[in-house]
């Protein structure tokens, strides 16, 4: 009997569509209203648009670059071109256009379909470079409709010139097997520039299967589609297990309104990375400093009691009588509306990954009475290799690797996997996948080891676990997260290796550190007006003072200084998951960090930003340095 995974992701869309036609599969919230589409609809649209692609000559093996924001549309495009046996590969909205040009160069494709106008002019202001793409398609017509571009068409456009032939679809589906290439997928590219990994149906489907017997998904459940379509961990949720346990996905109707939109469909699956945790957690924070004395008095009451309950059950210890009943009367009197607020009323299945999530963050959210879990994989495995079973969640862990997977840990500390979700290799670079997988073996590049329960615990990337000139080893991420679960603080990179003591760079959450800003009478026009205020400083080092008492001796923070900008993915500071890229930082603010260890005060600094449409400006300015005094 061939796994439940031996199909194909526009296979399982007709199987879905013939089990159940009526049911709803997807949902937008458009002009305020929540707009249902049908498996059935799903299908159709989905049909009509493989047929239009069809009639411009596209098929099997060819390449179709989507990009926008999560809309129904990235799907319908998506399956289309997979039930021709072509091959989809999102790109992340705000990816400039160099990126741009370097992916269609690399994946020869011939049509991109991009969301609105904006997109479309991205494409169009590097199309003299991409000698191959014949076509651009559109969704979203605003702006667009004076446009007269060779090859310009619009999603309806293309469908229509489907719609006599759509009844072939299914025939299409037939002809694609499970080890066709489904999707390609870039790489975070946090030590240089994307890999295009790619990544078969069985890789999607039998990793999608695997969770699902760890992490169950039910066809009832709800899931809110957020979270960028090119990243490898919502192409898991939103198509992969969508489509194989048919729950129904929904779309916001704009990045700003994804909370709101989340507390009215309530979903029983959430699914994000840290920085989504940590900026919730922030807000929560930042809500209750506005909130009446009394609510505030509420919160300071019942979080501590919380926070000990949840750290406890992490801990793998039984709370106390007292202790459970204390968290129950907060629970009743604080918990429940907060998770209402957070629309996690109905959430069943909470998990974070991508990146690790810091302690404090994670033990927040339990005290909340959010069952959150993390898991542990990358693009290279489909996305997930472990995650803590119900009972089992530990803070310090990833948990256990799911079903036909097998984790080893190799000579050097790094973390091997092998599994049927292990990719195809990378698009144009041999080279590249050789070094990533031997023998069957995927090599993660990340340090950790096994606790004795079974659980995986992830030290660092190998390449950034650090030892000062004391020869005392530490992980630079796990300082970093600490200090991000500041509520002013959105971003901070450590420094240290080979160094006589640990210092950091900090950026501000500009909007929560404004608001404390103006809290306190303190006037200031810019971000960098803000960040340079000795009032910040004084602020930031007190919660590094705080901080360093849970560090082991030897890794507290010594110095730190605050950036005059935040780091940027169009800059080359972080990757677009928003993980720090090590060696840019070092070369780029080589000069900031030399003051940091030579024991100056202050520095002048003069750096390149770059905006997403490609234009540049130098920004200068003094960058003061601070010693962090004894707690």
């Amino acid at each position: 009997m061939s796994a439940p995974y031996e199909t194909t992701l526009p296979r399982l869309l007709l199987d879905n569509c013939r089990r159940r036609p009526g049911r709803t599969a997807l949902r937008e919230k458009s002009y305020g209203i929540w707009q249902p589409f049908t498996y059935r609809q799903y299908l159709d649209i989905t049909a009509e648009f493989a047929a239009g692609l069809r009639a411009l000559g596209l098929g099997r093996g060819d390449v179709v670059v989507i990009i926008g924001d999560n809309r129904p549309e990235w799907l319908w495009a998506q399956l289309a071109i997979q039930g021709l046996g072509g091959v989809s590969l999102g790109l992340y909205q705000d990816s400039p256009g160099e990126e741009i040009g370097y992916v269609f160069e690399l994946s020869g494709a011939r049509l991109v379909v991009a969301e609105d106008q904006e997109q479309v002019d991205k494409i169009l202001s590097i199309r003299g470079s991409l000698p191959l793409l014949e076509h651009i398609v559109y969704h979203d017509p605003k702006g667009l409709v004076g446009y007269d571009a060779p090859g310009l068409k619009s999603f309806d456009d293309v469908r229509a010139l489907g719609r006599d032939r759509a009844s072939e679809f299914e025939a299409w589906v037939d002809a694609v097997s499970p080890d066709d290439t489904a999707l390609i997928a870039t790489t975070s590219g946090s030590t240089g520039r994307p890999k295009l990994a790619m990544l078969s149906h069985r890789n999607l489907l039998s990793m999608a299967w695997n969770l699902g017997l760890s992490d169950p998904k039910r066809e009832t459940d709800e899931f809110v589609s957020f979270l960028p379509l090119a990243w490898m961990g919502e192409q898991m949720m939103a198509v992969s297990s969508a489509l194989l346990f048919g729950f129904c996905v929904n779309f916001p109707e704009e990045p700003d309104t994804v909370q709101e939109n989340i507390r009215e469909i309530g979903p029983h699956l959430i699914f994000s990375p840290p920085r989504v945790w940590e900026n919730m957690a922030a807000k929560v924070r930042v809500r209750i400093m506005e909130t009446t004395r009394f609510k505030r008095f509420l919160f300071n009451l019942c979080m501590p009691v919380g926070m000990r309950y949840a750290g406890a059950v992490l801990r793998g210890e039984t709370p106390s009588m007292g202790l459970r009943l204390a968290n129950r009367l907060a629970d009743w009197g604080l918990f429940r509306a907060l998770r209402d607020r957070l629309g996690f009323t109905r959430v069943r299945s909470a998990s974070t990954g991508g990146a690790p999530l810091g302690p404090d963050t994670f033990t927040f959210f339990h005290a909340l009475g959010v069952n959150l879990k993390q898991i542990y994989g990358q693009t290279e495995i489909a996305g997930i290799s472990c995650i803590h079973r119900d009972g089992a969640v530990s803070f310090d862990t990833v948990g256990e690797p799911i079903s036909e997977t097998e984790i080893r840990i190799s000579e050097e500390g790094e973390i091997l996997s092998r599994s049927p979700a292990v990719f195809q290799g990378y698009l144009g670079n041999d080279a590249a996948t050789a070094e990533t997988v031997t023998d069957g073996w995927l090599h993660s590049g990340d340090a950790g080891y096994f606790k004795d329960n079974g659980q995986l615990v992830i030290i660092d990337r190998l390449s950034d676990v650090m030892t000062t000139a004391a020869g005392v080893r530490f992980s630079p991420q796990f300082i970093e997260n600490k200090i991000k679960f500041s509520t002013y603080v959105q971003e901070a990179v450590v420094l240290g290796h080979g160094r006589d003591f640990i210092a950091a760079v900090v950026c501000l959450d500009g909007d929560i550190a404004g608001r404390w800003a103006e809290a306190k009478g303190l006037t200031y026009t810019t971000y960098q007006d803000l960040a340079s205020r000795p009032e910040l400083y004084d602020l930031i080092e007190a919660e590094i003072r705080g901080i360093n008492q849970a560090l082991q001796p030897g890794t507290e923070v010594r110095r730190f200084a605050l950036l005059f900008k935040e780091l940027d993915a169009d800059d080359g500071e972080l990757t677009r998951t928003r993980k720090i890229r090590r060696k840019v930082i070092g070369e780029r603010y080589a000069e900031l960090i030399a003051a940091l260890y030579d024991g100056t005060d202050a520095t002048d600094l003069c750096i390149a930003i770059t905006y997403q449409d490609g234009s540049r400006r130098e920004m200068t300015g003094s960058i003061c340095i601070r010693d962090v005094g004894r707690a």
